[in-house]
């Protein structure tokens, strides 16, 4: 039915958006914009993409979540790893409190990623639906956030390359540049 309303050809155009979108680091993001953007796709159509794709992400990690989760807990090595893992993201999220409400969820998932946001879900005892919900909706936030300045800085220097390549920079050096003027800076109160 869908492949009646839309040609072959849009459907091909969707499908590239799409294939960009669900490479797991960054870059995809500013390139399935400006692809989009290229062939007509309007930002509405564009946002829905990067909203499947995600769903597309929750359906295969999922399991791979709860199997390491079961693994985990027959194997020490397994156990070993789950423990070093939970401790970089408790050092890495300790920023947002010890109680994870929904919204400190959405800011980890925004900060850091949408796995690790729904890792953290399961860990504050949210079910597959709601974690999905809160870790995608943190997602949904960067991603509009980034589309907004690809398009803005795409229109200013008119080149795709240059712009997904100064984005890519931006989203490596921006969250680095916070990390370090975040960290509490050591206090030498002298003993009298």
């Amino acid at each position: 039915m869908l492949s009646q309303i839309l040609s072959s050809e849009m459907l091909s155009q969707l499908w590239k958006v799409l294939v960009l979108f669900l490479i797991p680091v960054g870059g995809g993001i500013p390139a399935g914009v400006l692809l989009a953007r290229s062939q007509g796709i309007n930002w509405q159509v564009t946002m829905l993409l990067y909203l499947i794709s995600d769903i597309i992400l929750a359906c295969l990690f999922e399991p791979l979540l709860l199997i390491f989760i079961r693994v985990g807990k027959k194997n020490a090595r397994v156990a070993k790893i789950g423990a070093a893992l939970k401790e970089s993201v408790n050092k890495t999220t300790s920023i947002y409190g010890s109680k994870l409400g929904p919204l400190a969820l959405v800011l980890i998932s925004f900060g850091v990623d949408p796995m690790t946001g729904r890792s953290m879900a399961v860990a504050a005892g949210h079910g597959f639906v709601n974690g999905w919900v809160i870790a995608i909706s943190g997602d949904m936030i960067y991603y509009s956030l980034i589309m907004i300045s690809t398009l803005w800085l795409n229109s200013i220097l008119g080149d795709g390359t240059w712009t997904t390549m100064i984005i890519l920079a931006l989203m490596m050096i921006i969250p680095a540049l916070i990390r370090r003027f975040r960290k509490p800076k050591p206090t030498n109160i002298a003993k009298s």
